[in-house]
């Protein structure tokens, strides 16, 4: 397996999980700590970056096979568990999220944009889009991404250049580490990570050419590392230039942050062209999300009684109506949610991890007693 296929696995992964809530809290982030920033971004990579990391670490471990995961619960039990993380990623929280934000994005440059006929044209182009699961990794991969990459880094390069001093924050500097350790909870990627890892690990199963799990777990981590990185970098270098252009953001909301900072730094043609580059961005996110659920709802729920095409349709006629809710709305239900979960989900993912670990170092052990 060559290192480019490493590359551009970890490309697909940072485009999977760079949605909405990877726009958003970063940009908050600096709107919110100013020139406390740095110490609330610490916070923010632990909870954004870090924690999300475990959860691939953890889904690895277990061969990409997430139910295993989540059955060290109990059967039932971890598939009630399954359930609602996939409900909050899918059509209740995660799909319709990037969906409001694709159209925040637009809407400072299009005003006539409607909600309802951007949702609606939104669902149809990710039902095409996930159509085939097979190729959507490669599509991520090799075409969208480095798209986003090159706007992503023209809108952080022209920011911090463009930037001014940042305003006094009334965060102390513990209040401003747990600020950006909260707002890693509302990217929800630690959810994502247990269903993201295991499309990478058996997308890069099946195109191998041996059966070498440990070859596979390698490869799956190298590639996990990469899309990390490229998160991290992005998380860094939003909050320092919404935290350096903070006065000119003090009244945008949250949905409209990007599309406001790439409007004032780029103007209004390449800040269009930008903020059109977020939306698909936040849509690739979204065609992830859909055909991961689809997929669920296909195997587990449906027990394959009802098509995976019948099961895809199903989860963007519910994305969509919660969409409606438009992005604050769709933030405003998941937070309480996600201050709950969030924690749990961190300490069982741990002592998943510690359990496997154990169990594998006693399996090797075993012909050395022989």
């Amino acid at each position: 397996m060559s290192y480019s296929k490493v590359f551009s696995t970890g490309l697909a992964m940072f485009s999977m999980f760079f949605g909405a809530g990877n726009v958003v809290f970063p940009l908050v982030l600096g709107q919110t700590a100013a020139d406390q920033t740095p110490l609330a971004l610490v916070g923010l990579l632990i909870t954004a970056v870090g924690v999300p990391f475990l959860g691939m670490l953890a889904i690895l471990l277990f061969k990409g096979d997430y139910q295993a995961f989540f059955f060290r619960a109990g059967k039932i039990p971890g598939f009630l568990l399954i359930s609602a993380i996939m409900l909050l990623i899918g059509p209740f929280g995660g799909l319709p999220r990037c969906i409001a934000l694709s159209f925040s994005t637009l809407k400072l440059s299009l005003p006539s944009l409607s909600f309802t006929g951007f949702s609606l044209f939104s669902c149809i182009v990710i039902f095409f889009l996930s159509y085939k699961k097979g190729q959507m990794i490669n599509l991520l991969g090799y075409v969208l991404t480095p798209l986003l990459l090159i706007t992503l880094a023209i809108i952080v390069g022209v920011g911090l250049w463009t930037g001014e001093t940042s305003q006094t924050s009334s965060f102390t500097a513990m209040q401003s580490f747990w600020h950006g350790f909260m707002e890693g909870y509302n990217t929800m990627d630690l959810l994502a990570s247990f269903f993201f890892s295991s499309m990478i690990y058996l997308n890069l199963k099946n195109q191998t050419h041996e059966n070498d799990e440990r070859a596979i777990f390698k490869l799956s981590l190298k590639a996990s590392i990469v899309g990390g990185v490229l998160l991290a970098a992005v998380y860094a270098g939003f909050s320092l230039v919404a935290a350096w252009h903070g006065s000119s953001l003090a009244l945008v909301n949250k949905g409209e942050l990007l599309a406001a900072i790439s409007l004032k730094i780029l103007g209004p043609y390449a800040g269009l062209i930008a903020s059109a580059t977020i939306a698909l961005a936040c849509l690739t996110t979204a065609i992830a999300l859909a055909a991961v659920f689809a997929d669920f709802l296909h195997k587990s729920i449906f027990l394959n009684k009802i098509s995976y095409i019948y099961s895809l349709i199903f989860t963007l006629a519910a994305a969509f109506f919660i969409s409606l809710l438009e992005f604050n709305g769709i933030v405003n239900l998941l937070a309480p949610l996600l201050q709950v979960a969030y924690p749990a989900l961190i300490l069982f993912t741990i002592g998943n991890i510690i359990s496997r670990l154990r169990k594998l170092k006693k399996l090797e052990e075993i012909p050395a007693v022989n």
